[in-house]
């Protein structure tokens, strides 16, 4: 579709220039617009990392260990679940506690960056209103900051495997592709949920609980190899499982998995062109919205 163009032409006084203001619509507009605003939030990366430091020392401000209260809390709630479910899906808990570390840290990472990234603009909206700023920066500030809490629970990872004797395999390179996609896929998750849940105050509620189901229906507290043959396939229809898989099987020693990186390349692919198209078509409504 043609790009049109609106016109305003304001009258000039005597001795002054004619001053005409130009806006222009469309499809290719809009997607030119969005692509700018993706762009100048990686301009303005620095100033990411600066806001995402800030909400992390303002969310522990005062405590005595800051972050780390987490990663304690983290610690703890691995070794009671480990051994208890360890005993009742009856595992080794050698190979069970490093599968659940694993496994939790990114669900934890995954989950609660989909539930923060759809209140992402709504709680920036004093920032969007003010002051000219791209709106997929707040979507970045998400994946920043629960990349920095990622990072003070990779001590609870190192002790586990440390304990248990556990060394990556020989696919341990995968995990550096692999982590920059799930970069990508949270920043694109955030930005079209925050978008979303802009426009519609029900879906923030909506995801904290579509977040719990997932949760149960993926192997997080339960490893995949306990299932049947015909169930192993329409686990592997489930996309968080096939982005965890290929972070967590070179982490534990096991090999590449293709059907697990076709699948998560797929379904990332969904969601990147799902996202850009409705930040392109909703990106000027946003301050209206929040």
């Amino acid at each position: 579709m043609p790009s049109a163009t609106r016109e305003l032409t304001g009258a000039a006084l005597p001795g002054l220039p004619e001053i005409v203001i130009t806006a222009e619509t469309g499809v290719g507009a809009a997607l030119g617009q969005a692509m700018s605003d993706l762009t100048e939030s990686w301009r303005l990366r620095r100033l990411v990392w600066t806001l995402a430091l800030f909400d992390i020392r303002l969310r522990y401000r005062g405590s005595l260990l800051g972050p780390f209260w987490l990663t304690l809390s983290t610690a703890v709630m691995i070794g009671a679940i480990g051994l208890l479910y360890a005993r009742l899906f009856h595992q080794n808990i050698s190979a069970y506690l490093p599968f659940l570390t694993i496994s939790l840290m990114l669900w934890t990472f995954i989950s609660t960056i989909a539930t923060e990234g759809a209140t992402c603009l709504t709680q920036a909206d004093h920032m969007i209103r003010s002051m000219r700023m791209p709106h997929s920066l707040h979507a970045a500030r998400v994946v920043a900051r629960n990349l920095l809490v990622l990072a003070h629970n990779l001590v609870v990872i190192l002790v586990v495997f440390a304990l248990y004797r556990v060394a990556p395999g020989p696919a341990a390179w995968s995990v550096a592709p692999a982590f920059l996609l799930w970069l990508a896929d949270g920043f694109m998750l955030s930005l079209m949920l925050g978008v979303v849940g802009a426009r519609f105050r029900d879906i923030p509620p909506i995801v904290t609980s579509v977040m719990q189901i997932a949760f149960y229906v993926t192997p997080i507290m339960w490893n995949p190899s306990m299932l049947a043959g015909g169930e192993m396939g329409i686990l592997r229809l489930n996309p968080f499982d096939a982005l965890i898989e290929i972070m967590r099987g070179p982490l534990l020693g096991q090999g590449l998995n293709g059907h697990a990186w076709a699948m998560a390349l797929f379904y990332s692919a969904l969601l990147a062109a799902g996202s850009f198209y409705v930040f392109a078509r909703t990106r000027r409504r946003i301050p209206y919205w929040v």
